[in-house]
């Protein structure tokens, strides 16, 4: 048997001080819970518009290219775009929500200059190009708020299951625990309170003899 259940005003005492911590940290659980599905639903909306606008971008770019490969012959540009340089800027940091660390994606804007030459190109190559540009920096982003809506949910998950562990399970415990060891002691008192109210009356009634 746990010796911090038997009924004794000590116990009661830290009986008492676990149920309020325990209230205390639901309460926290509760409003760590509500700040991260609140970061969760504006990421959700922010990566709907992204989606949204990366389909777009990405039908006005292999128009833009099926037109180059038209005007220019598909050999002519895929040689040209082995001259375009690979993203090697993107850098990875963490921010943290509520102890939910969470990425954020750097890197570094460069000047839109074609890697190659305006001699025997087209217009629509240079159309493609920027729009491309455009899906790179869309889908990074994109790829960032995915990422870290990820983590939120699981954190979510995680937070939702420690609050109701201390609502259903831990809470309710030591209140029973509290109230069990308070009528203990309160039956305790007021049998203590008729033994000596006994033994005052038998006393009583010996000095009258």
């Amino acid at each position: 048997m746990d010796p911090n259940t038997f009924p004794t005003k000590g116990n009661l005492i830290l009986a008492k001080n676990s149920l309020a911590l325990s209230k205390q940290g639901f309460d926290l659980m509760d409003k760590k819970r509500n700040i991260l599905i609140r970061e969760l639903m504006g990421l959700i909306e922010e990566a709907a518009d992204i989606q949204e606008e990366i389909d777009t971008t990405f039908t006005n770019a292999y128009r833009a290219l099926q037109k180059a490969n038209i005007q220019m012959g598909i050999h002519a540009v895929e040689q040209i775009s082995l001259s375009v340089p690979v993203e090697d800027s993107i850098r990875i940091k963490r921010r943290s929500v509520m102890g939910t660390e969470i990425p954020k994606v750097e890197y570094e804007k460069k000047e839109q200059r074609p890697a190659y030459s305006f001699y025997h190109t087209k217009m629509s190559l240079d159309e493609a190009c920027q729009q491309f540009v455009k899906v790179k920096e869309l889908t990074i982003r994109l790829a960032e708020i995915e990422n870290s809506a990820y983590r939120l949910a699981y954190n979510i998950k995680k937070t939702q299951k420690r609050a109701n562990a201390l609502q259903n399970i831990t809470i309710p415990r030591y209140e029973g625990l509290v109230k069990e060891i308070q009528e203990y002691l309160e039956e305790k008192e007021r049998e203590e309170f008729t033994r000596l109210k006994v033994i005052k009356k038998m006393k009583n009634a010996a000095e009258q003899m």
